[in-house]
């Protein structure tokens, strides 16, 4: 899955931290080679899972059909560690198209010139982004107005219930609110001596997938303000938030027994987790989520749903995060125009956005391809295409320390869930003021 490297790759965040300095590739266009001659790109990838490894061959096989001067060598498995090292080092031995599935990096990889900057063969190719792609992708893969990256398919995360819980307790639908979302879960919760048989929801910020982020989506919020400071102590959206997901942590037996029953999960990525084996009957997780549990073999039916939403802006039921895997041309490539037909292909060809998504089950990332009779959409996987296209959806807005404001504000999530840290006021604003230390740090 996609989503297996993309949480691994989450935490090496830190690890980009030379590229600022260490970069020595331009971000403006120069690209002088001809894409009509004949030569060979290297393009990296990260995904490793053999269906996977297949699609993105598959899809390269379409290009070479379609440009047969250009040939492409393929290496997979491609972590953001290793990326990094090549991007520093330079020299023509690395890839001239690479890939990521860490988002929360793009703000470096613009901002160093890791990545270079397709603006120019955007404008010369005369594609209309805003038109072909929906609006947290393009949100996500550009940094204060430089884009150096496309969308490779991307990620939509919704709720995931156990039909069969639900008619057992009487429930009729999905919540869509957050108030509803409580007395559901409190309602789908049975106990067992001084645990659970089953629990209704898994609400901590450890709880696979149940991180602030995701919770956050949920809620009109600003992480920054116009002048690029962090706004989480100012918008009360995140108060809210904090609030809410303190007290379902307290209303389901609070943290510590919480924390014991999580302890006896599954992995996240194996066929023994907490969903698939119905001690939990509610799931806050990616499109991916589905084909791993039914593959799992369950034996309830799967419901999927959008994520509650704040109980003021029920208008607004429907939206989700979004995020996905990005693509990009590497800044030292001799063969820009070469790797750029590539790029292009691959984040813009309806036929191959599709036959993409068909084989690995991630979200198409254009809006041609979302629509496209071509996909395989059952009823449970058409709800995340809906959030994917959902004009409310969001993502974390991009920095240039990557995802460390993202686990700053997690971190102080760790402490207030479980009652290490007490006065939420003061913690948001110390929690804000140590992003804007790091930020100008990073600066």
């Amino acid at each position: 899955m996609a989503s297996f490297a993309r949480n691994a790759a989450y935490a090496l965040t830190a690890s980009f931290a030379l590229l600022a300095t260490a970069c020595t590739g331009s971000s403006s266009s120069g690209a002088s080679d001809d894409p009509d001659a004949e030569t060979t790109l290297t393009f990296w990838h990260g995904w490793s899972a053999p269906a996977e490894v297949k699609a993105v061959q598959e899809n390269v096989d379409r290009f070479e059909k379609a440009h047969p001067n250009i040939k492409v060598k393929v290496v997979g498995n491609i972590n953001d560690d290793k990326l990094n090292q090549a991007l520093r080092a330079g020299g023509s031995n690395g890839p001239d198209v690479v890939s990521s599935f860490t988002t929360s990096n793009v703000g470096k990889f613009c901002s160093s010139g890791a990545f270079l900057d397709l603006k120019p063969f955007i404008e010369k190719s005369k594609l209309d982004l805003d038109a072909m792609i929906p609006k947290p992708m393009l949100d996500y893969t550009q940094f204060e107005g430089t884009r150096c990256a496309l969308p490779l398919l991307g990620d939509a995360y919704g709720l995931y219930y156990n039909k069969d819980a639900f008619e057992e307790a009487g429930i009729k639908a999905p919540p869509k609110t957050w108030s509803e979302f409580a007395e559901v879960a409190k309602k789908l919760t049975k106990a067992k001596g001084g645990s659970y048989e089953r629990l209704g929801f898994m609400p901590t910020y450890h709880g696979y997938e149940s991180v602030v982020s995701h919770y956050m989506s949920q809620w009109d919020h600003a992480y920054f303000d116009t002048d690029g400071k962090s706004n989480i102590a100012n918008d009360p959206a995140f108060t809210e938030m904090f609030t809410y997901q303190k007290k379902l942590v307290d209303d389901l037996g609070g943290f510590t027994k919480l924390e014991k029953y999580r302890n006896t999960f599954g992995d996240e990525w194996g066929a023994e987790h907490p969903f698939h084996t119905g001690q939990v009957a509610m799931q806050l997780d990616g499109e991916w989520r589905l084909g791993m549990a039914q593959d799992a073999g369950l034996d309830f039916e799967i419901g999927t749903a959008p994520l509650p939403v704040a109980d003021d802006e029920v208008a607004e039921y429907g939206k989700g995060f979004l995020s996905g895997t990005i693509i990009g041309i590497a800044p030292q490539s001799k063969k820009q125009n070469a790797a750029w037909e590539l790029v292009k292909y691959m984040t813009t060809d309806t036929e191959a956005v599709v036959a993409f998504s068909n084989a690995i089950h991630n979200v198409p990332s254009t809006f041609a391809a979302l629509k496209s009779p071509d996909l395989k959409a059952d009823p449970a996987f058409k709800t995340f295409l809906d959030i994917a296209q959902h004009p409310e959806s969001n993502t974390a807005p991009n920095s240039v320390n990557g995802a460390t404001y993202q686990l700053t504000l997690q971190d102080f999530g760790y402490q207030y869930e479980s009652g290490k840290a007490k006065d939420l006021k003061a913690g948001l604003t110390d929690t804000a003021e140590q992003i804007d230390r790091d930020i100008e740090q990073a600066k």
